[in-house]
């Protein structure tokens, strides 16, 4: 007999999630890892303070360049070799995995809950995200053959043929927000590299203003950018903001304005608002707008957090944000590391948030991700400390077939995670080519000294 599969929304999987979860919280909490949560205590520094939002710089010349980003090794012994083990057998993954056509991922692999997804447009959005990170992932390597090459080349020429056509799946599916803005970080990277013509490269700028304009227009009503849209399905799209979501954007808006691409900055402007909006004084962030008034449910607390609060603290810092000091970063850092348990018993499970915390498998490679973008934010000598235990534990999580994954995507899963966590070891490791990552100079003056009222 054949068997339907269900494909139900993230929202309805998550209150499956949360009133499952309801039954465990109420027991007593046993072990190192609740003994941990119970000891949970905020930074110094007060996360409702008010800042002003910066207005968008245009630098005099392309940048994505870092010097910053060297990790000390000495006397580490076999560490880096590691480290660079690790990176080769995720690239040949990659390779291995690319579309004929050019990108990465597919509709394959479907299970008995699937998340969400309408045809065509969820795919297309899921694809064109996807296909940015494994770009940029590749670039970043700094692994340089044929092969790499004839991969990017794919890669670029898909972006070209199929990147004008992205749009939200149904009024309710904002889906492609991701792609625009993982295609923005694809595209950049794929512009540094050296050796490209003028035509190219116009053809690149093209398509990175056009995923800059589109994220513009599916701005939701109160600022900032979410996935779904069930309220009402306008045409601007009136979901609550995700902070999460709205901090991907940011990155990538800040990644294209470093660029040399002019980004509104009320657009800014009222995203970081929305971000600031669901920040607690500890720096864990909401879910979503809608927990404003739940602020102590599970996925609230720093447990629920810890993914989370490295992309929003790198976001807020580099548009300006003076609340997120270094020690925040190192603060949310050390939380990642020692209290990795909680983002780890959701890694794998099939169900979206079924696990403490309502976490979800896919916040486990994305918050590392970011956590290691947090690492450009701080001063060399304090890098290590923090990147040796996330690149030891990226390590010891890869596949017996060189990739990475978090929670079962249709067959996006392993593509989205194998970059992610390359893109974290890369980081990680011994050295990093100052030519394939973005510099993390945060901006620091903005025109509107008001911009940030905090209810």
């Amino acid at each position: 007999m054949h068997h339907k599969s269900k494909v139900w929304p993230l929202d309805l999987l998550f209150a499956i999630a949360l009133v499952s979860f309801a039954f465990g919280v109420a027991m007593p909490h046993t072990g190192a890892l609740a003994d941990a949560a119970e000891q949970d205590q905020p930074p110094v520094t007060d996360g409702r303070a008010t800042f002003d939002v910066v207005q968008p710089q245009r630098p005099s010349s392309l940048p994505l360049n870092v010097g910053r980003l060297q990790v000390s090794t000495a006397g580490r012994g076999g560490w880096p070799a590691n480290v660079e083990e690790a990176i080769d057998r995720g690239v040949a993954f990659l390779l291995a995995r690319q579309n004929p056509n050019g990108s990465w991922g597919s509709a394959r692999n479907t299970k008995g809950i699937n998340v969400y997804a309408p045809v065509p447009g969820a795919h297309h959005a899921f694809r064109a995200a996807v296909t940015g990170l494994c770009t940029a992932a590749l670039v970043e390597s700094a692994k340089h053959s044929e092969d790499v090459d004839q991969a990017l080349r794919r890669a670029e020429d898909w972006f070209e043929r199929e990147l004008p056509h992205l749009r939200r799946a149904t009024p309710a599916a904002i889906y492609n927000v991701w792609g625009h803005a993982y295609a923005i970080q694809g595209l950049l990277r794929l512009m540094g590299r050296p050796g490209r013509t003028t035509d190219s490269q116009e053809r690149l700028r093209a398509l990175v203003a056009s995923q800059i304009e589109l994220l513009c227009r599916y701005e939701v009503v109160g600022g900032g950018w979410a996935y779904y849209d069930f309220n009402i399905g306008s045409q601007k799209p009136a979901g609550e903001p995700l902070a999460f979501v709205t901090s991907t954007v940011l990155v990538a808006l800040y990644e294209a304005n470093q660029a040399g691409f002019e980004i509104p900055s009320d657009v800014v402007d009222r995203a970081l608002k929305s971000i600031i909006r669901q920040r607690k004084p500890d720096f864990t962030y909401l879910y979503d707008e809608r927990f404003l008034f739940y602020p102590m449910r599970p996925i609230n607390r720093p447990g629920g957090s810890l993914g989370r609060s490295q992309a929003c603290n790198f976001a807020t810092r580099l548009w300006g944000d003076p609340a997120v000091t270094d020690e925040v970063v190192e603060d949310w850092l050390r939380r990642l590391i020692e209290r990795n348990g909680w983002l780890d018993m959701g890694r794998k499970r099939p169900l979206p948030h079924e696990s403490w915390f309502a976490v979800a498998g896919y916040f486990f490679y994305y918050g590392h991700y970011y956590a290691a973008r947090c690492l450009e934010l701080l001063p060399a000598e304090k890098r290590e400390h923090f990147a040796r235990p996330i690149a030891e534990m990226l390590v010891r999580l890869q596949e017996k077939d060189g990739s990475w994954w978090d929670f079962p995507l249709y067959d996006y899963h392993q593509q989205y995670g194998t970059a992610f966590a390359l893109m974290t070891l890369v980081r990680c490791r011994a050295q990093t080519p100052a030519s394939l990552l973005a510099s993390p100079t945060p901006v620091t003056q903005h025109s509107d000294a008001s911009a940030f009222p905090i209810p």
